[in-house]
């Protein structure tokens, strides 16, 4: 039988961020169209969330911008309070973020019980050149496939032997993004080959304060719906995970 020509994976960006996000996520996962995660391993809920998601095909969300660094050598000079800081990213080398990126997969590993099936960067901070050239060697030594935002990074990548996604959807902006409206049309409008589509879904965080709240609940709702699954079956559309990335 010839594979589908457009796959799609679907994948929830902040496992680990709050336990809330958290339990919504895994949600979407088991019991919507939701393929892939993503793991934040350096907050206080980051334990919580592995828990919650064991057995499921989860990477690393490699965090620069805040929590604190899992590598003891970090240096102190590049925090604010000991605290990452993303005004601070910037400044850091190539080197330094790949330390810090290897402490974060293996630390990924340990609380997953088993390696993240990919990686990509909290905020997309890989559009910093050192970031990206670190997240490149790093994940490349472990043959990890890397989150591509757009044809330049997706060229580099490739380039650094590193698989990666064909295209690229998604936006967290002021307003949800992934409605049903908006989901259906862009699984519609697919491309052949394989698309990521970046979600954030999740029950309104509340044990972490932030801004991008009910947002989630939304995408939630968008991601366990049955017009989220008609979509996709309407759109002869095969889902999949980063661990099935050729």
């Amino acid at each position: 039988m010839t594979a589908p020509a457009r796959r799609l994976i679907i994948n929830a960006d902040d496992l680990g961020y709050d336990p809330a996000v958290s339990e919504g996520i895994v949600l979407a996962m088991r019991g919507g169209v939701v393929t892939s995660s993503t793991l934040m391993v350096n907050l206080p809920h980051s334990e919580h969330g592995a828990a919650l998601a064991r057995g499921l095909s989860v990477g690393l969300h490699l965090n620069l911008s805040r929590g604190t660094p899992v590598s003891e050598r970090f240096p102190a000079s590049l925090l604010r309070a000991g605290a990452f800081d993303e005004a601070l990213v910037g400044s850091l080398s190539a080197d330094v973020v790949a330390e810090e990126a290897e402490a974060q997969l293996a630390r990924a590993e340990d609380l997953l019980g088993g390696p993240p099936t990919h990686v990509d960067v909290h905020r997309h901070l890989h559009r910093f050149a050192a970031v990206l050239e670190a997240v490149c060697r790093v994940a490349g030594s472990r043959g990890l496939p890397v989150r591509a935002l757009d044809e330049g990074m997706r060229a580099e990548l490739r380039r650094a032997g590193v698989r990666t996604t064909d295209h690229f959807v998604g936006e967290a902006s002021g307003e949800a993004y992934w409605t049903e409206q908006r989901f259906a049309a862009t699984v519609a409008a697919l491309a052949e080959g394989t698309t990521e589509l970046m979600c954030h879904p999740g029950y309104p965080p509340r044990e972490t304060r932030t801004s991008y709240a009910l947002q989630r609940a939304v995408e939630l709702a968008t991601l366990t719906s049955a017009a989220a699954r008609q979509a996709i079956v309407d759109a002869g559309v095969a889902l999949g995970s980063f661990a099935d990335l050729d």
